[in-house]
């Protein structure tokens, strides 16, 4: 088998072509249900001339207008022989902007004004001689969570969401607790994640003693982060709140100063968009994680655009 390239070179072929029409697109059987791995079908070699997409089912999310956000899950083949070039359903969702820049002219025509939850399949052709064409399955997944609503304890920081769900947390005058305060919001209907997983998420942190914003991910020119979950790659607080929530959930996480910063009491509101990758064994787990507190939950953040 043709050996797997990475992310950036696969998005690198599918942002090379040129605009046109073609009919080689109507010729791949695409097969899987919403949230598995798509399964590909075409006759080899598979002569790509121009770039093309065809709908394989629309989404019933909010329409994604230029400059949106939206994670990609995609699965790219060799339009000559159907070996596996690159994928992201074991390592998660690409957070992308719907703009020219990020996505060059063909995909950004391709998935502007489409509906969150739709899945595309799209061809393109070779980027050069060394290269073969593609033939690549794209999931346009949610930015924010679903799911269904759950009623929080009076006591706890209320939230409230914009229309684009970025959510606002206003603080009670009352002391904070003093343990960890795993609170669900929302309940997806997502797996449950687990150690060792990636988890995409978008999160708003505020401090308790004033209800000033710490950090977020819903700022303008930012967009969902991405980090292992439960091996000590953010604060404790989240590797402990976090594991065996649900994919696409919404947990309002209240944490002390030893599980976090170490020196205030921290409000997050986490959206859980995706997890991925194989669970590791809780002993595993609690080995490799640092000494509280951890690295704070942008260390590393993957801005979208």
């Amino acid at each position: 088998m043709r050996r797997l390239i990475g992310v950036t070179a696969v998005l690198m072929l599918l942002l090379a072509g040129c605009s046109s029409a073609s009919g080689s697109v109507d010729t791949v059987a695409v097969t899987g249900a919403a949230g598995t791995v798509p399964t590909l079908e075409f006759k080899h070699p598979l002569t790509v001339r121009h770039p093309e997409t065809r709908e394989i089912w629309a989404g019933n999310g909010p329409t994604l207008g230029d400059g949106a956000s939206v994670l990609m899950n995609y699965i790219a083949e060799d339009a000559q022989n159907g070996d596996l070039v690159g994928e992201t359903y074991s390592t998660g969702p690409l957070p992308m902007a719907v703009t020219v820049d990020a996505l060059g002219q063909d995909l950004y025509d391709a998935i502007k004004g489409r509906r969150v939850g739709t899945r595309l399949v799209h061809v393109t052709p070779a980027a050069s001689n060394d290269e073969s064409a593609l033939v690549v399955v794209i999931d346009l997944l949610p930015t924010r969570a679903s799911g269904e609503p759950v009623a929080p304890r009076p006591e706890l920081p209320v939230v409230t969401l914009a229309d684009d769900g970025a959510p606002t947390i206003t603080v009670p005058a009352s002391p904070p607790p003093t343990s960890l305060v795993v609170q669900p919001l929302i309940k997806g209907l997502g797996p449950q994640v687990a150690s060792g997983q990636s988890l995409v998420v978008q999160y708003t942190g505020v401090d308790w003693a004033d209800g000033s914003v710490v950090d977020t991910t819903w700022a303008a020119g930012k967009g969902p982060f991405t980090t292992e979950i439960g091996l000590g790659k953010v604060i404790q607080g989240w590797d402990e709140g976090l594991v065996e929530q649900t994919v696409g959930s919404q947990v309002l996480l209240v944490i002390p100063p030893e599980l976090g910063y170490g020196d205030k009491t921290l409000v997050f509101v986490v959206d859980i968009l995706a997890a991925a990758g194989k669970p590791v064994p809780a002993s595993t787990a609690t080995a490799t994680a640092p000494p509280t507190p951890g690295p704070t939950p942008s260390a590393t953040p993957t801005a979208a655009g």
